[in-house]
């Protein structure tokens, strides 16, 4: 159901639940300290498929970057945000401009990271938001970690 999630067992659910994450504003690993590299490449040890989504590199963590949410071939089951809250209405704007099809279940924002008018637009349009939590903190509680053969 879309809207603001807040509860433990939604956000949980969400996090099991996400086999692709589009990431807006990941690092590569020139920036491997940044958060927006170290959460991501934590999920993805714990199986996660990332789509970087960043015009400023070519690749991270072994998969080719996207300049913008408008490239994406496919529907993210979410798209993370590590933008400051102020850039968040932009990015929402981006979603909002994707076809229905390849519009993400769900829009995670960061920890530190709150957009209220933003959320209130997206979850008006049917998806899910988070804001102000770490994917990466519930990841680490709700999926193991990837097994690599």
């Amino acid at each position: 159901m879309a809207g603001i999630v807040e509860t433990e067992s939604e956000l949980a659910e969400i996090v099991r639940a996400a086999r692709t994450v589009a990431v807006v504003g990941m690092k590569d690993e020139r920036d491997a300290d940044a958060p927006a590299h170290a959460i991501p490449e934590a999920m993805q040890a714990r199986g996660i498929r990332l789509i970087p989504i960043n015009p400023r590199i070519d690749a991270a963590l072994g998969e080719r970057a996207l300049a913008r949410l408008a490239d994406l071939s496919e529907r993210p089951d979410v798209v993370q945000i590590f933008r400051r809250s102020e850039a968040v209405a932009a990015v929402a704007d981006e979603i909002l401009a994707l076809p229905i099809e390849r519009r993400p279940d769900v829009v995670w924002m960061q920890s530190g990271i709150k957009n209220d008018a933003a959320a209130t637009r997206l979850a008006e349009a049917g998806i899910r938001v988070v804001m102000n939590r770490c994917f990466a903190v519930y990841a680490a509680r709700v999926r193991p970690r990837a097994v690599v053969s």
